[in-house]
């Protein structure tokens, strides 16, 4: 291990441990963030990187070991400590209040007051506009956040962290849910603040960001320190090692053959857009899928994807228009209910509003879905759902110390899991997957891509959105482009490139 000049670390883990009921997240685990540096922080999930991001940001307050920060110990009793120490965090998963403004959601519980002691809006609303136009996000402070996309959002959480002009900045998974210009803006913002004297610590599963961005690279492996290192002295495989403690085999395996059959039919998929008369979100759109085939659907954001799939699903039923076809036959969804009577199982882009009830537990997330086959003369039998839910833990190796676990207490890539679980608990004929491995380090991807394979091979069809051009390549079998709402091209899988792709998907 290669440890740079340890005379400048402005935040220093020494030794800490964090335990939660029948899980040790954290053990012994010292880790030192350098000054003005890029300190990238590597593992799978439930490796304990966000456990310990809420240690530093003051969310979690019983742990053992000790935190020391510039040189001082601290113990930070509360986020608002933490903040005042100018120390700020940008989470993986949202973290603002949907029915207040940009602004709101940036200043809350800080907001600039006059003289009187009333909010100052117009302040308020000034410096969100001067920190978003940084970002080169033009909207306006006053919109509600509940009317942005993922992205935004996300750029949203940065903006507020941003605003507290924090000498430290944590950031987990911000490129998550952003478009590739708005990945090139950050990335320029944290050279920015880098030069300015501000820390970063930086959390992804992307490889090609932290070897684009980081200076140093820690891995973390089962709540432990595997190893430290300066970026430049390390290659992708052996990090992709030390995270997994195995080497990785073919990232995408395929074992499954298409049947040719078609399974699956859309037509005149429309879907109107929400406020501009005569505009369609989802414009006119046709495609087939059949039996045993992963179908692809790529697009830059805004292009419209994933308000297709809720399109297909039912989820906007008085403003869409669209003719499904199962095996030839004409299905009549007019909402998600009657999409899964019909065998459709949909896993939505945002596990963490739409997909999981948090605050449940494992087992009753994933019955949720299929709540009839745990009826026992007419009651809910809590024996049935606690063997179907078990079952599935099994299956798709969700790390969970007990079926009662709250949800909101697994990792992000476990909480993906118990999602795929609920879905795959309907017995779904067609399964639409909407950034299925958002957020999810590069073994569990892997375990998912397996898994996907496992399904079409058993003759599922699985219709997959997502962002990653090298995960649509490796998993589909066929691929369509949207752009503006409109279906632009479709490629086998033997004539798609990323140049193809890409070239198609840019309106």
């Amino acid at each position: 291990m290669k440890e740079s000049d340890t005379g400048d670390i402005i935040l220093d883990a020494n030794r800490v441990t964090k335990k939660f009921p029948g899980v040790i997240a954290l053990d012994n685990v010292s880790f030192k963030v350098h000054r003005a540096k890029v300190n990238a922080l590597i593992g799978e999930n439930g490796a304990g990187k966000s456990t310990l991001m809420k240690i530093f940001s003051g969310v979690y307050q019983d742990y053992e070991g000790q935190i020391l920060l510039e040189g001082e110990e601290v113990k930070f009793a509360s986020t608002r400590e933490s903040q005042s120490s100018s120390i700020g965090i940008i989470y993986q998963e949202l973290n603002l209040i949907h029915n207040l403004s940009i602004a709101e959601n940036i200043f809350l519980g800080r907001e600039p007051l006059t003289t009187l002691k009333f909010i100052d809006y117009n302040k308020m609303y000034r410096e969100t506009s001067d920190i978003l136009k940084q970002l080169n996000l033009d909207l306006d402070p006053r919109q509600p956040v509940s009317g942005l996309r993922v992205g935004q959002q996300q750029i949203v959480e940065i903006a507020k962290a941003l605003s507290l002009k924090s000498k430290i900045v944590i950031m987990d998974e911000p490129t998550s849910a952003i478009s590739d210009e708005e990945i090139t803006t950050l990335f320029n913002l944290i050279k920015l603040l880098t030069g300015q004297g501000v820390t970063i610590i930086y959390i992804s599963h992307k490889m090609d960001e932290l070897f684009q961005i980081s200076d140093r690279i820690t891995v973390l492996r089962d709540g432990r320190v595997v190893d430290s290192f300066e970026t430049g002295d390390v290659t992708e495989d052996l990090i992709i090692r030390k995270m997994v403690g195995r080497p990785l085999n073919e990232l995408y395996p395929r074992s499954h053959t298409v049947s040719g059959e078609e399974m699956f039919k859309i037509e005149n998929c429309i879907l109107e857009h929400p406020t501009i008369e005569g505009k369609y979100t989802v414009d006119h759109v046709n495609f087939k899928v059949s039996g045993g085939e992963v179908l692809g659907i790529f697009g830059l954001m805004g292009a419209g994807r994933t308000e297709m799939l809720e399109t297909i699903f039912g989820l906007h039923p008085n403003m869409s228009t669209v003719d499904v076809f199962l095996e030839g036959e004409k299905l009549n969804i007019a909402n998600p209910t009657g999409a899964i009577k019909a065998g459709i199982g949909f896993v939505p882009e945002d596990r963490k509003l739409r997909g999981l009830i948090m605050m449940m537990n494992v087992k009753d997330n994933i019955n949720l879905a299929s709540l009839k086959r745990s009826e026992k003369m007419g009651l809910i039998s809590d024996k049935l759902e606690e063997e179907y839910a078990g079952s599935y833990i099994k299956k798709l190796k969700i790390k969970t110390p007990s079926l009662h676990q709250k949800v909101a207490n697994l990792s992000g890539g476990n909480q993906q899991k118990v999602i795929l679980a609920k879905w795959l608990a309907t017995n779904p004929r067609i399964l639409l997957l909407d950034e299925p491995t958002r957020g999810i380090d590069i073994n569990a991807k892997r375990e998912i891509y397996a898994l996907i394979d496992e399904l079409v091979k058993s003759g599922m069809s699985i219709i997959v959105v997502s962002s990653e051009l090298p995960e649509i390549l490796g998993i589909s079998d066929r691929i369509i482009v949207i752009a503006e709402g409109k279906k632009k091209a479709e490629f086998n899988r033997e004539e798609a490139t990323e140049e193809k792709i890409m070239k198609a998907a840019i309106p």
